[in-house]
């Protein structure tokens, strides 16, 4: 276990006692990355871990997951296929006796397929386009009642510009990324009449090329701000500036 993870039960009771009087920051919560051996989830992991969080990377792969951990000492790793819900129930378990219940989670199982206009929107491309989705949908669920009971929950997830602007070569691509933003409206609403102090958000890329970086500092950023403030909302992130929130329709 690192010294991070040691700290985390000594150190949960005071970022408790302090959000309770508003934002804290990330440092001593434990947050878990899903899909976190991408681009993006090693910049997550590293600004989550720069800010003090105790973060757990979870992925497929035990030797993506073994490099993630030697490019970013000191977090955590855990193999677990987030599409079997029993699964994720396992793992929350796990992470539950170890560690104690989770403050984030930050969604990043995604990935692209499309083009061939409409006729070539295949079952094939479908299904590993609902993939995400379906570890979405099971990570929320296992880990809801963690989320609502923190004294700053914070869940988010990476959807795109797709999402507004769909076309036909994309509208598998877009609907699944319409179904994640759907879903996290669903949960902001649940944290807004039940866990006020708790929020669920939407980062809105084009493409997340060359915002890797620029994600895990607005990740960070989330614990910093009032739970109000950034619950239900759809963050833009561009190369040429700064996020800019939104509030999500419906």
């Amino acid at each position: 276990m690192t010294d991070a993870a040691e700290a985390h039960s000594a150190a949960q009771p005071a970022a408790r006692a302090s959000s309770e009087a508003g934002p804290s920051g990330v440092a001593g919560r434990l947050v878990l990355i899903a899909g976190a051996t991408s681009a993006s989830g090693e910049a997550v992991a590293r600004a989550l871990n720069a800010a003090g969080a105790v973060v757990l990377a979870v992925g497929t792969r035990q030797e993506a997951l073994d490099a993630l951990a030697a490019a970013v000492p000191g977090i955590e790793t855990r193999v677990c296929d987030l599409t079997d819900r029993d699964a994720v129930a396992e793992l929350a378990m796990r992470i539950h006796l170890k560690f104690g219940h989770l403050d984030g989670l930050i969604h990043l199982v995604g990935g692209w397929r499309g083009g061939g206009g409409l006729a070539g929107q295949s079952d094939e491309d479908w299904e590993f386009l609902e993939r995400g989705f379906r570890t979405l949908r099971n990570t929320s669920r296992i880990f809801s009642d963690d989320l609502a009971a923190s004294p700053a929950g914070r869940l988010a997830i990476v959807s795109s510009t797709a999402v507004e602007k769909p076309y036909p070569g994309g509208a598998n691509y877009a609907a699944a990324k319409a179904a994640a933003d759907a879903w996290v409206r669903a949960i902001a609403s649940g944290f807004a009449r039940q866990s006020p102090q708790s929020a669920a958000t939407v980062f809105v890329v084009k493409t997340l090329t060359g915002l890797e970086a620029q994600l895990g500092d607005e990740v960070v950023a989330l614990w910093a701000a009032d739970a109000a403030e950034i619950n239900g909302r759809r963050i833009a992130l561009e190369p040429s500036g700064p996020a800019k929130p939104e509030r999500m329709d419906g």
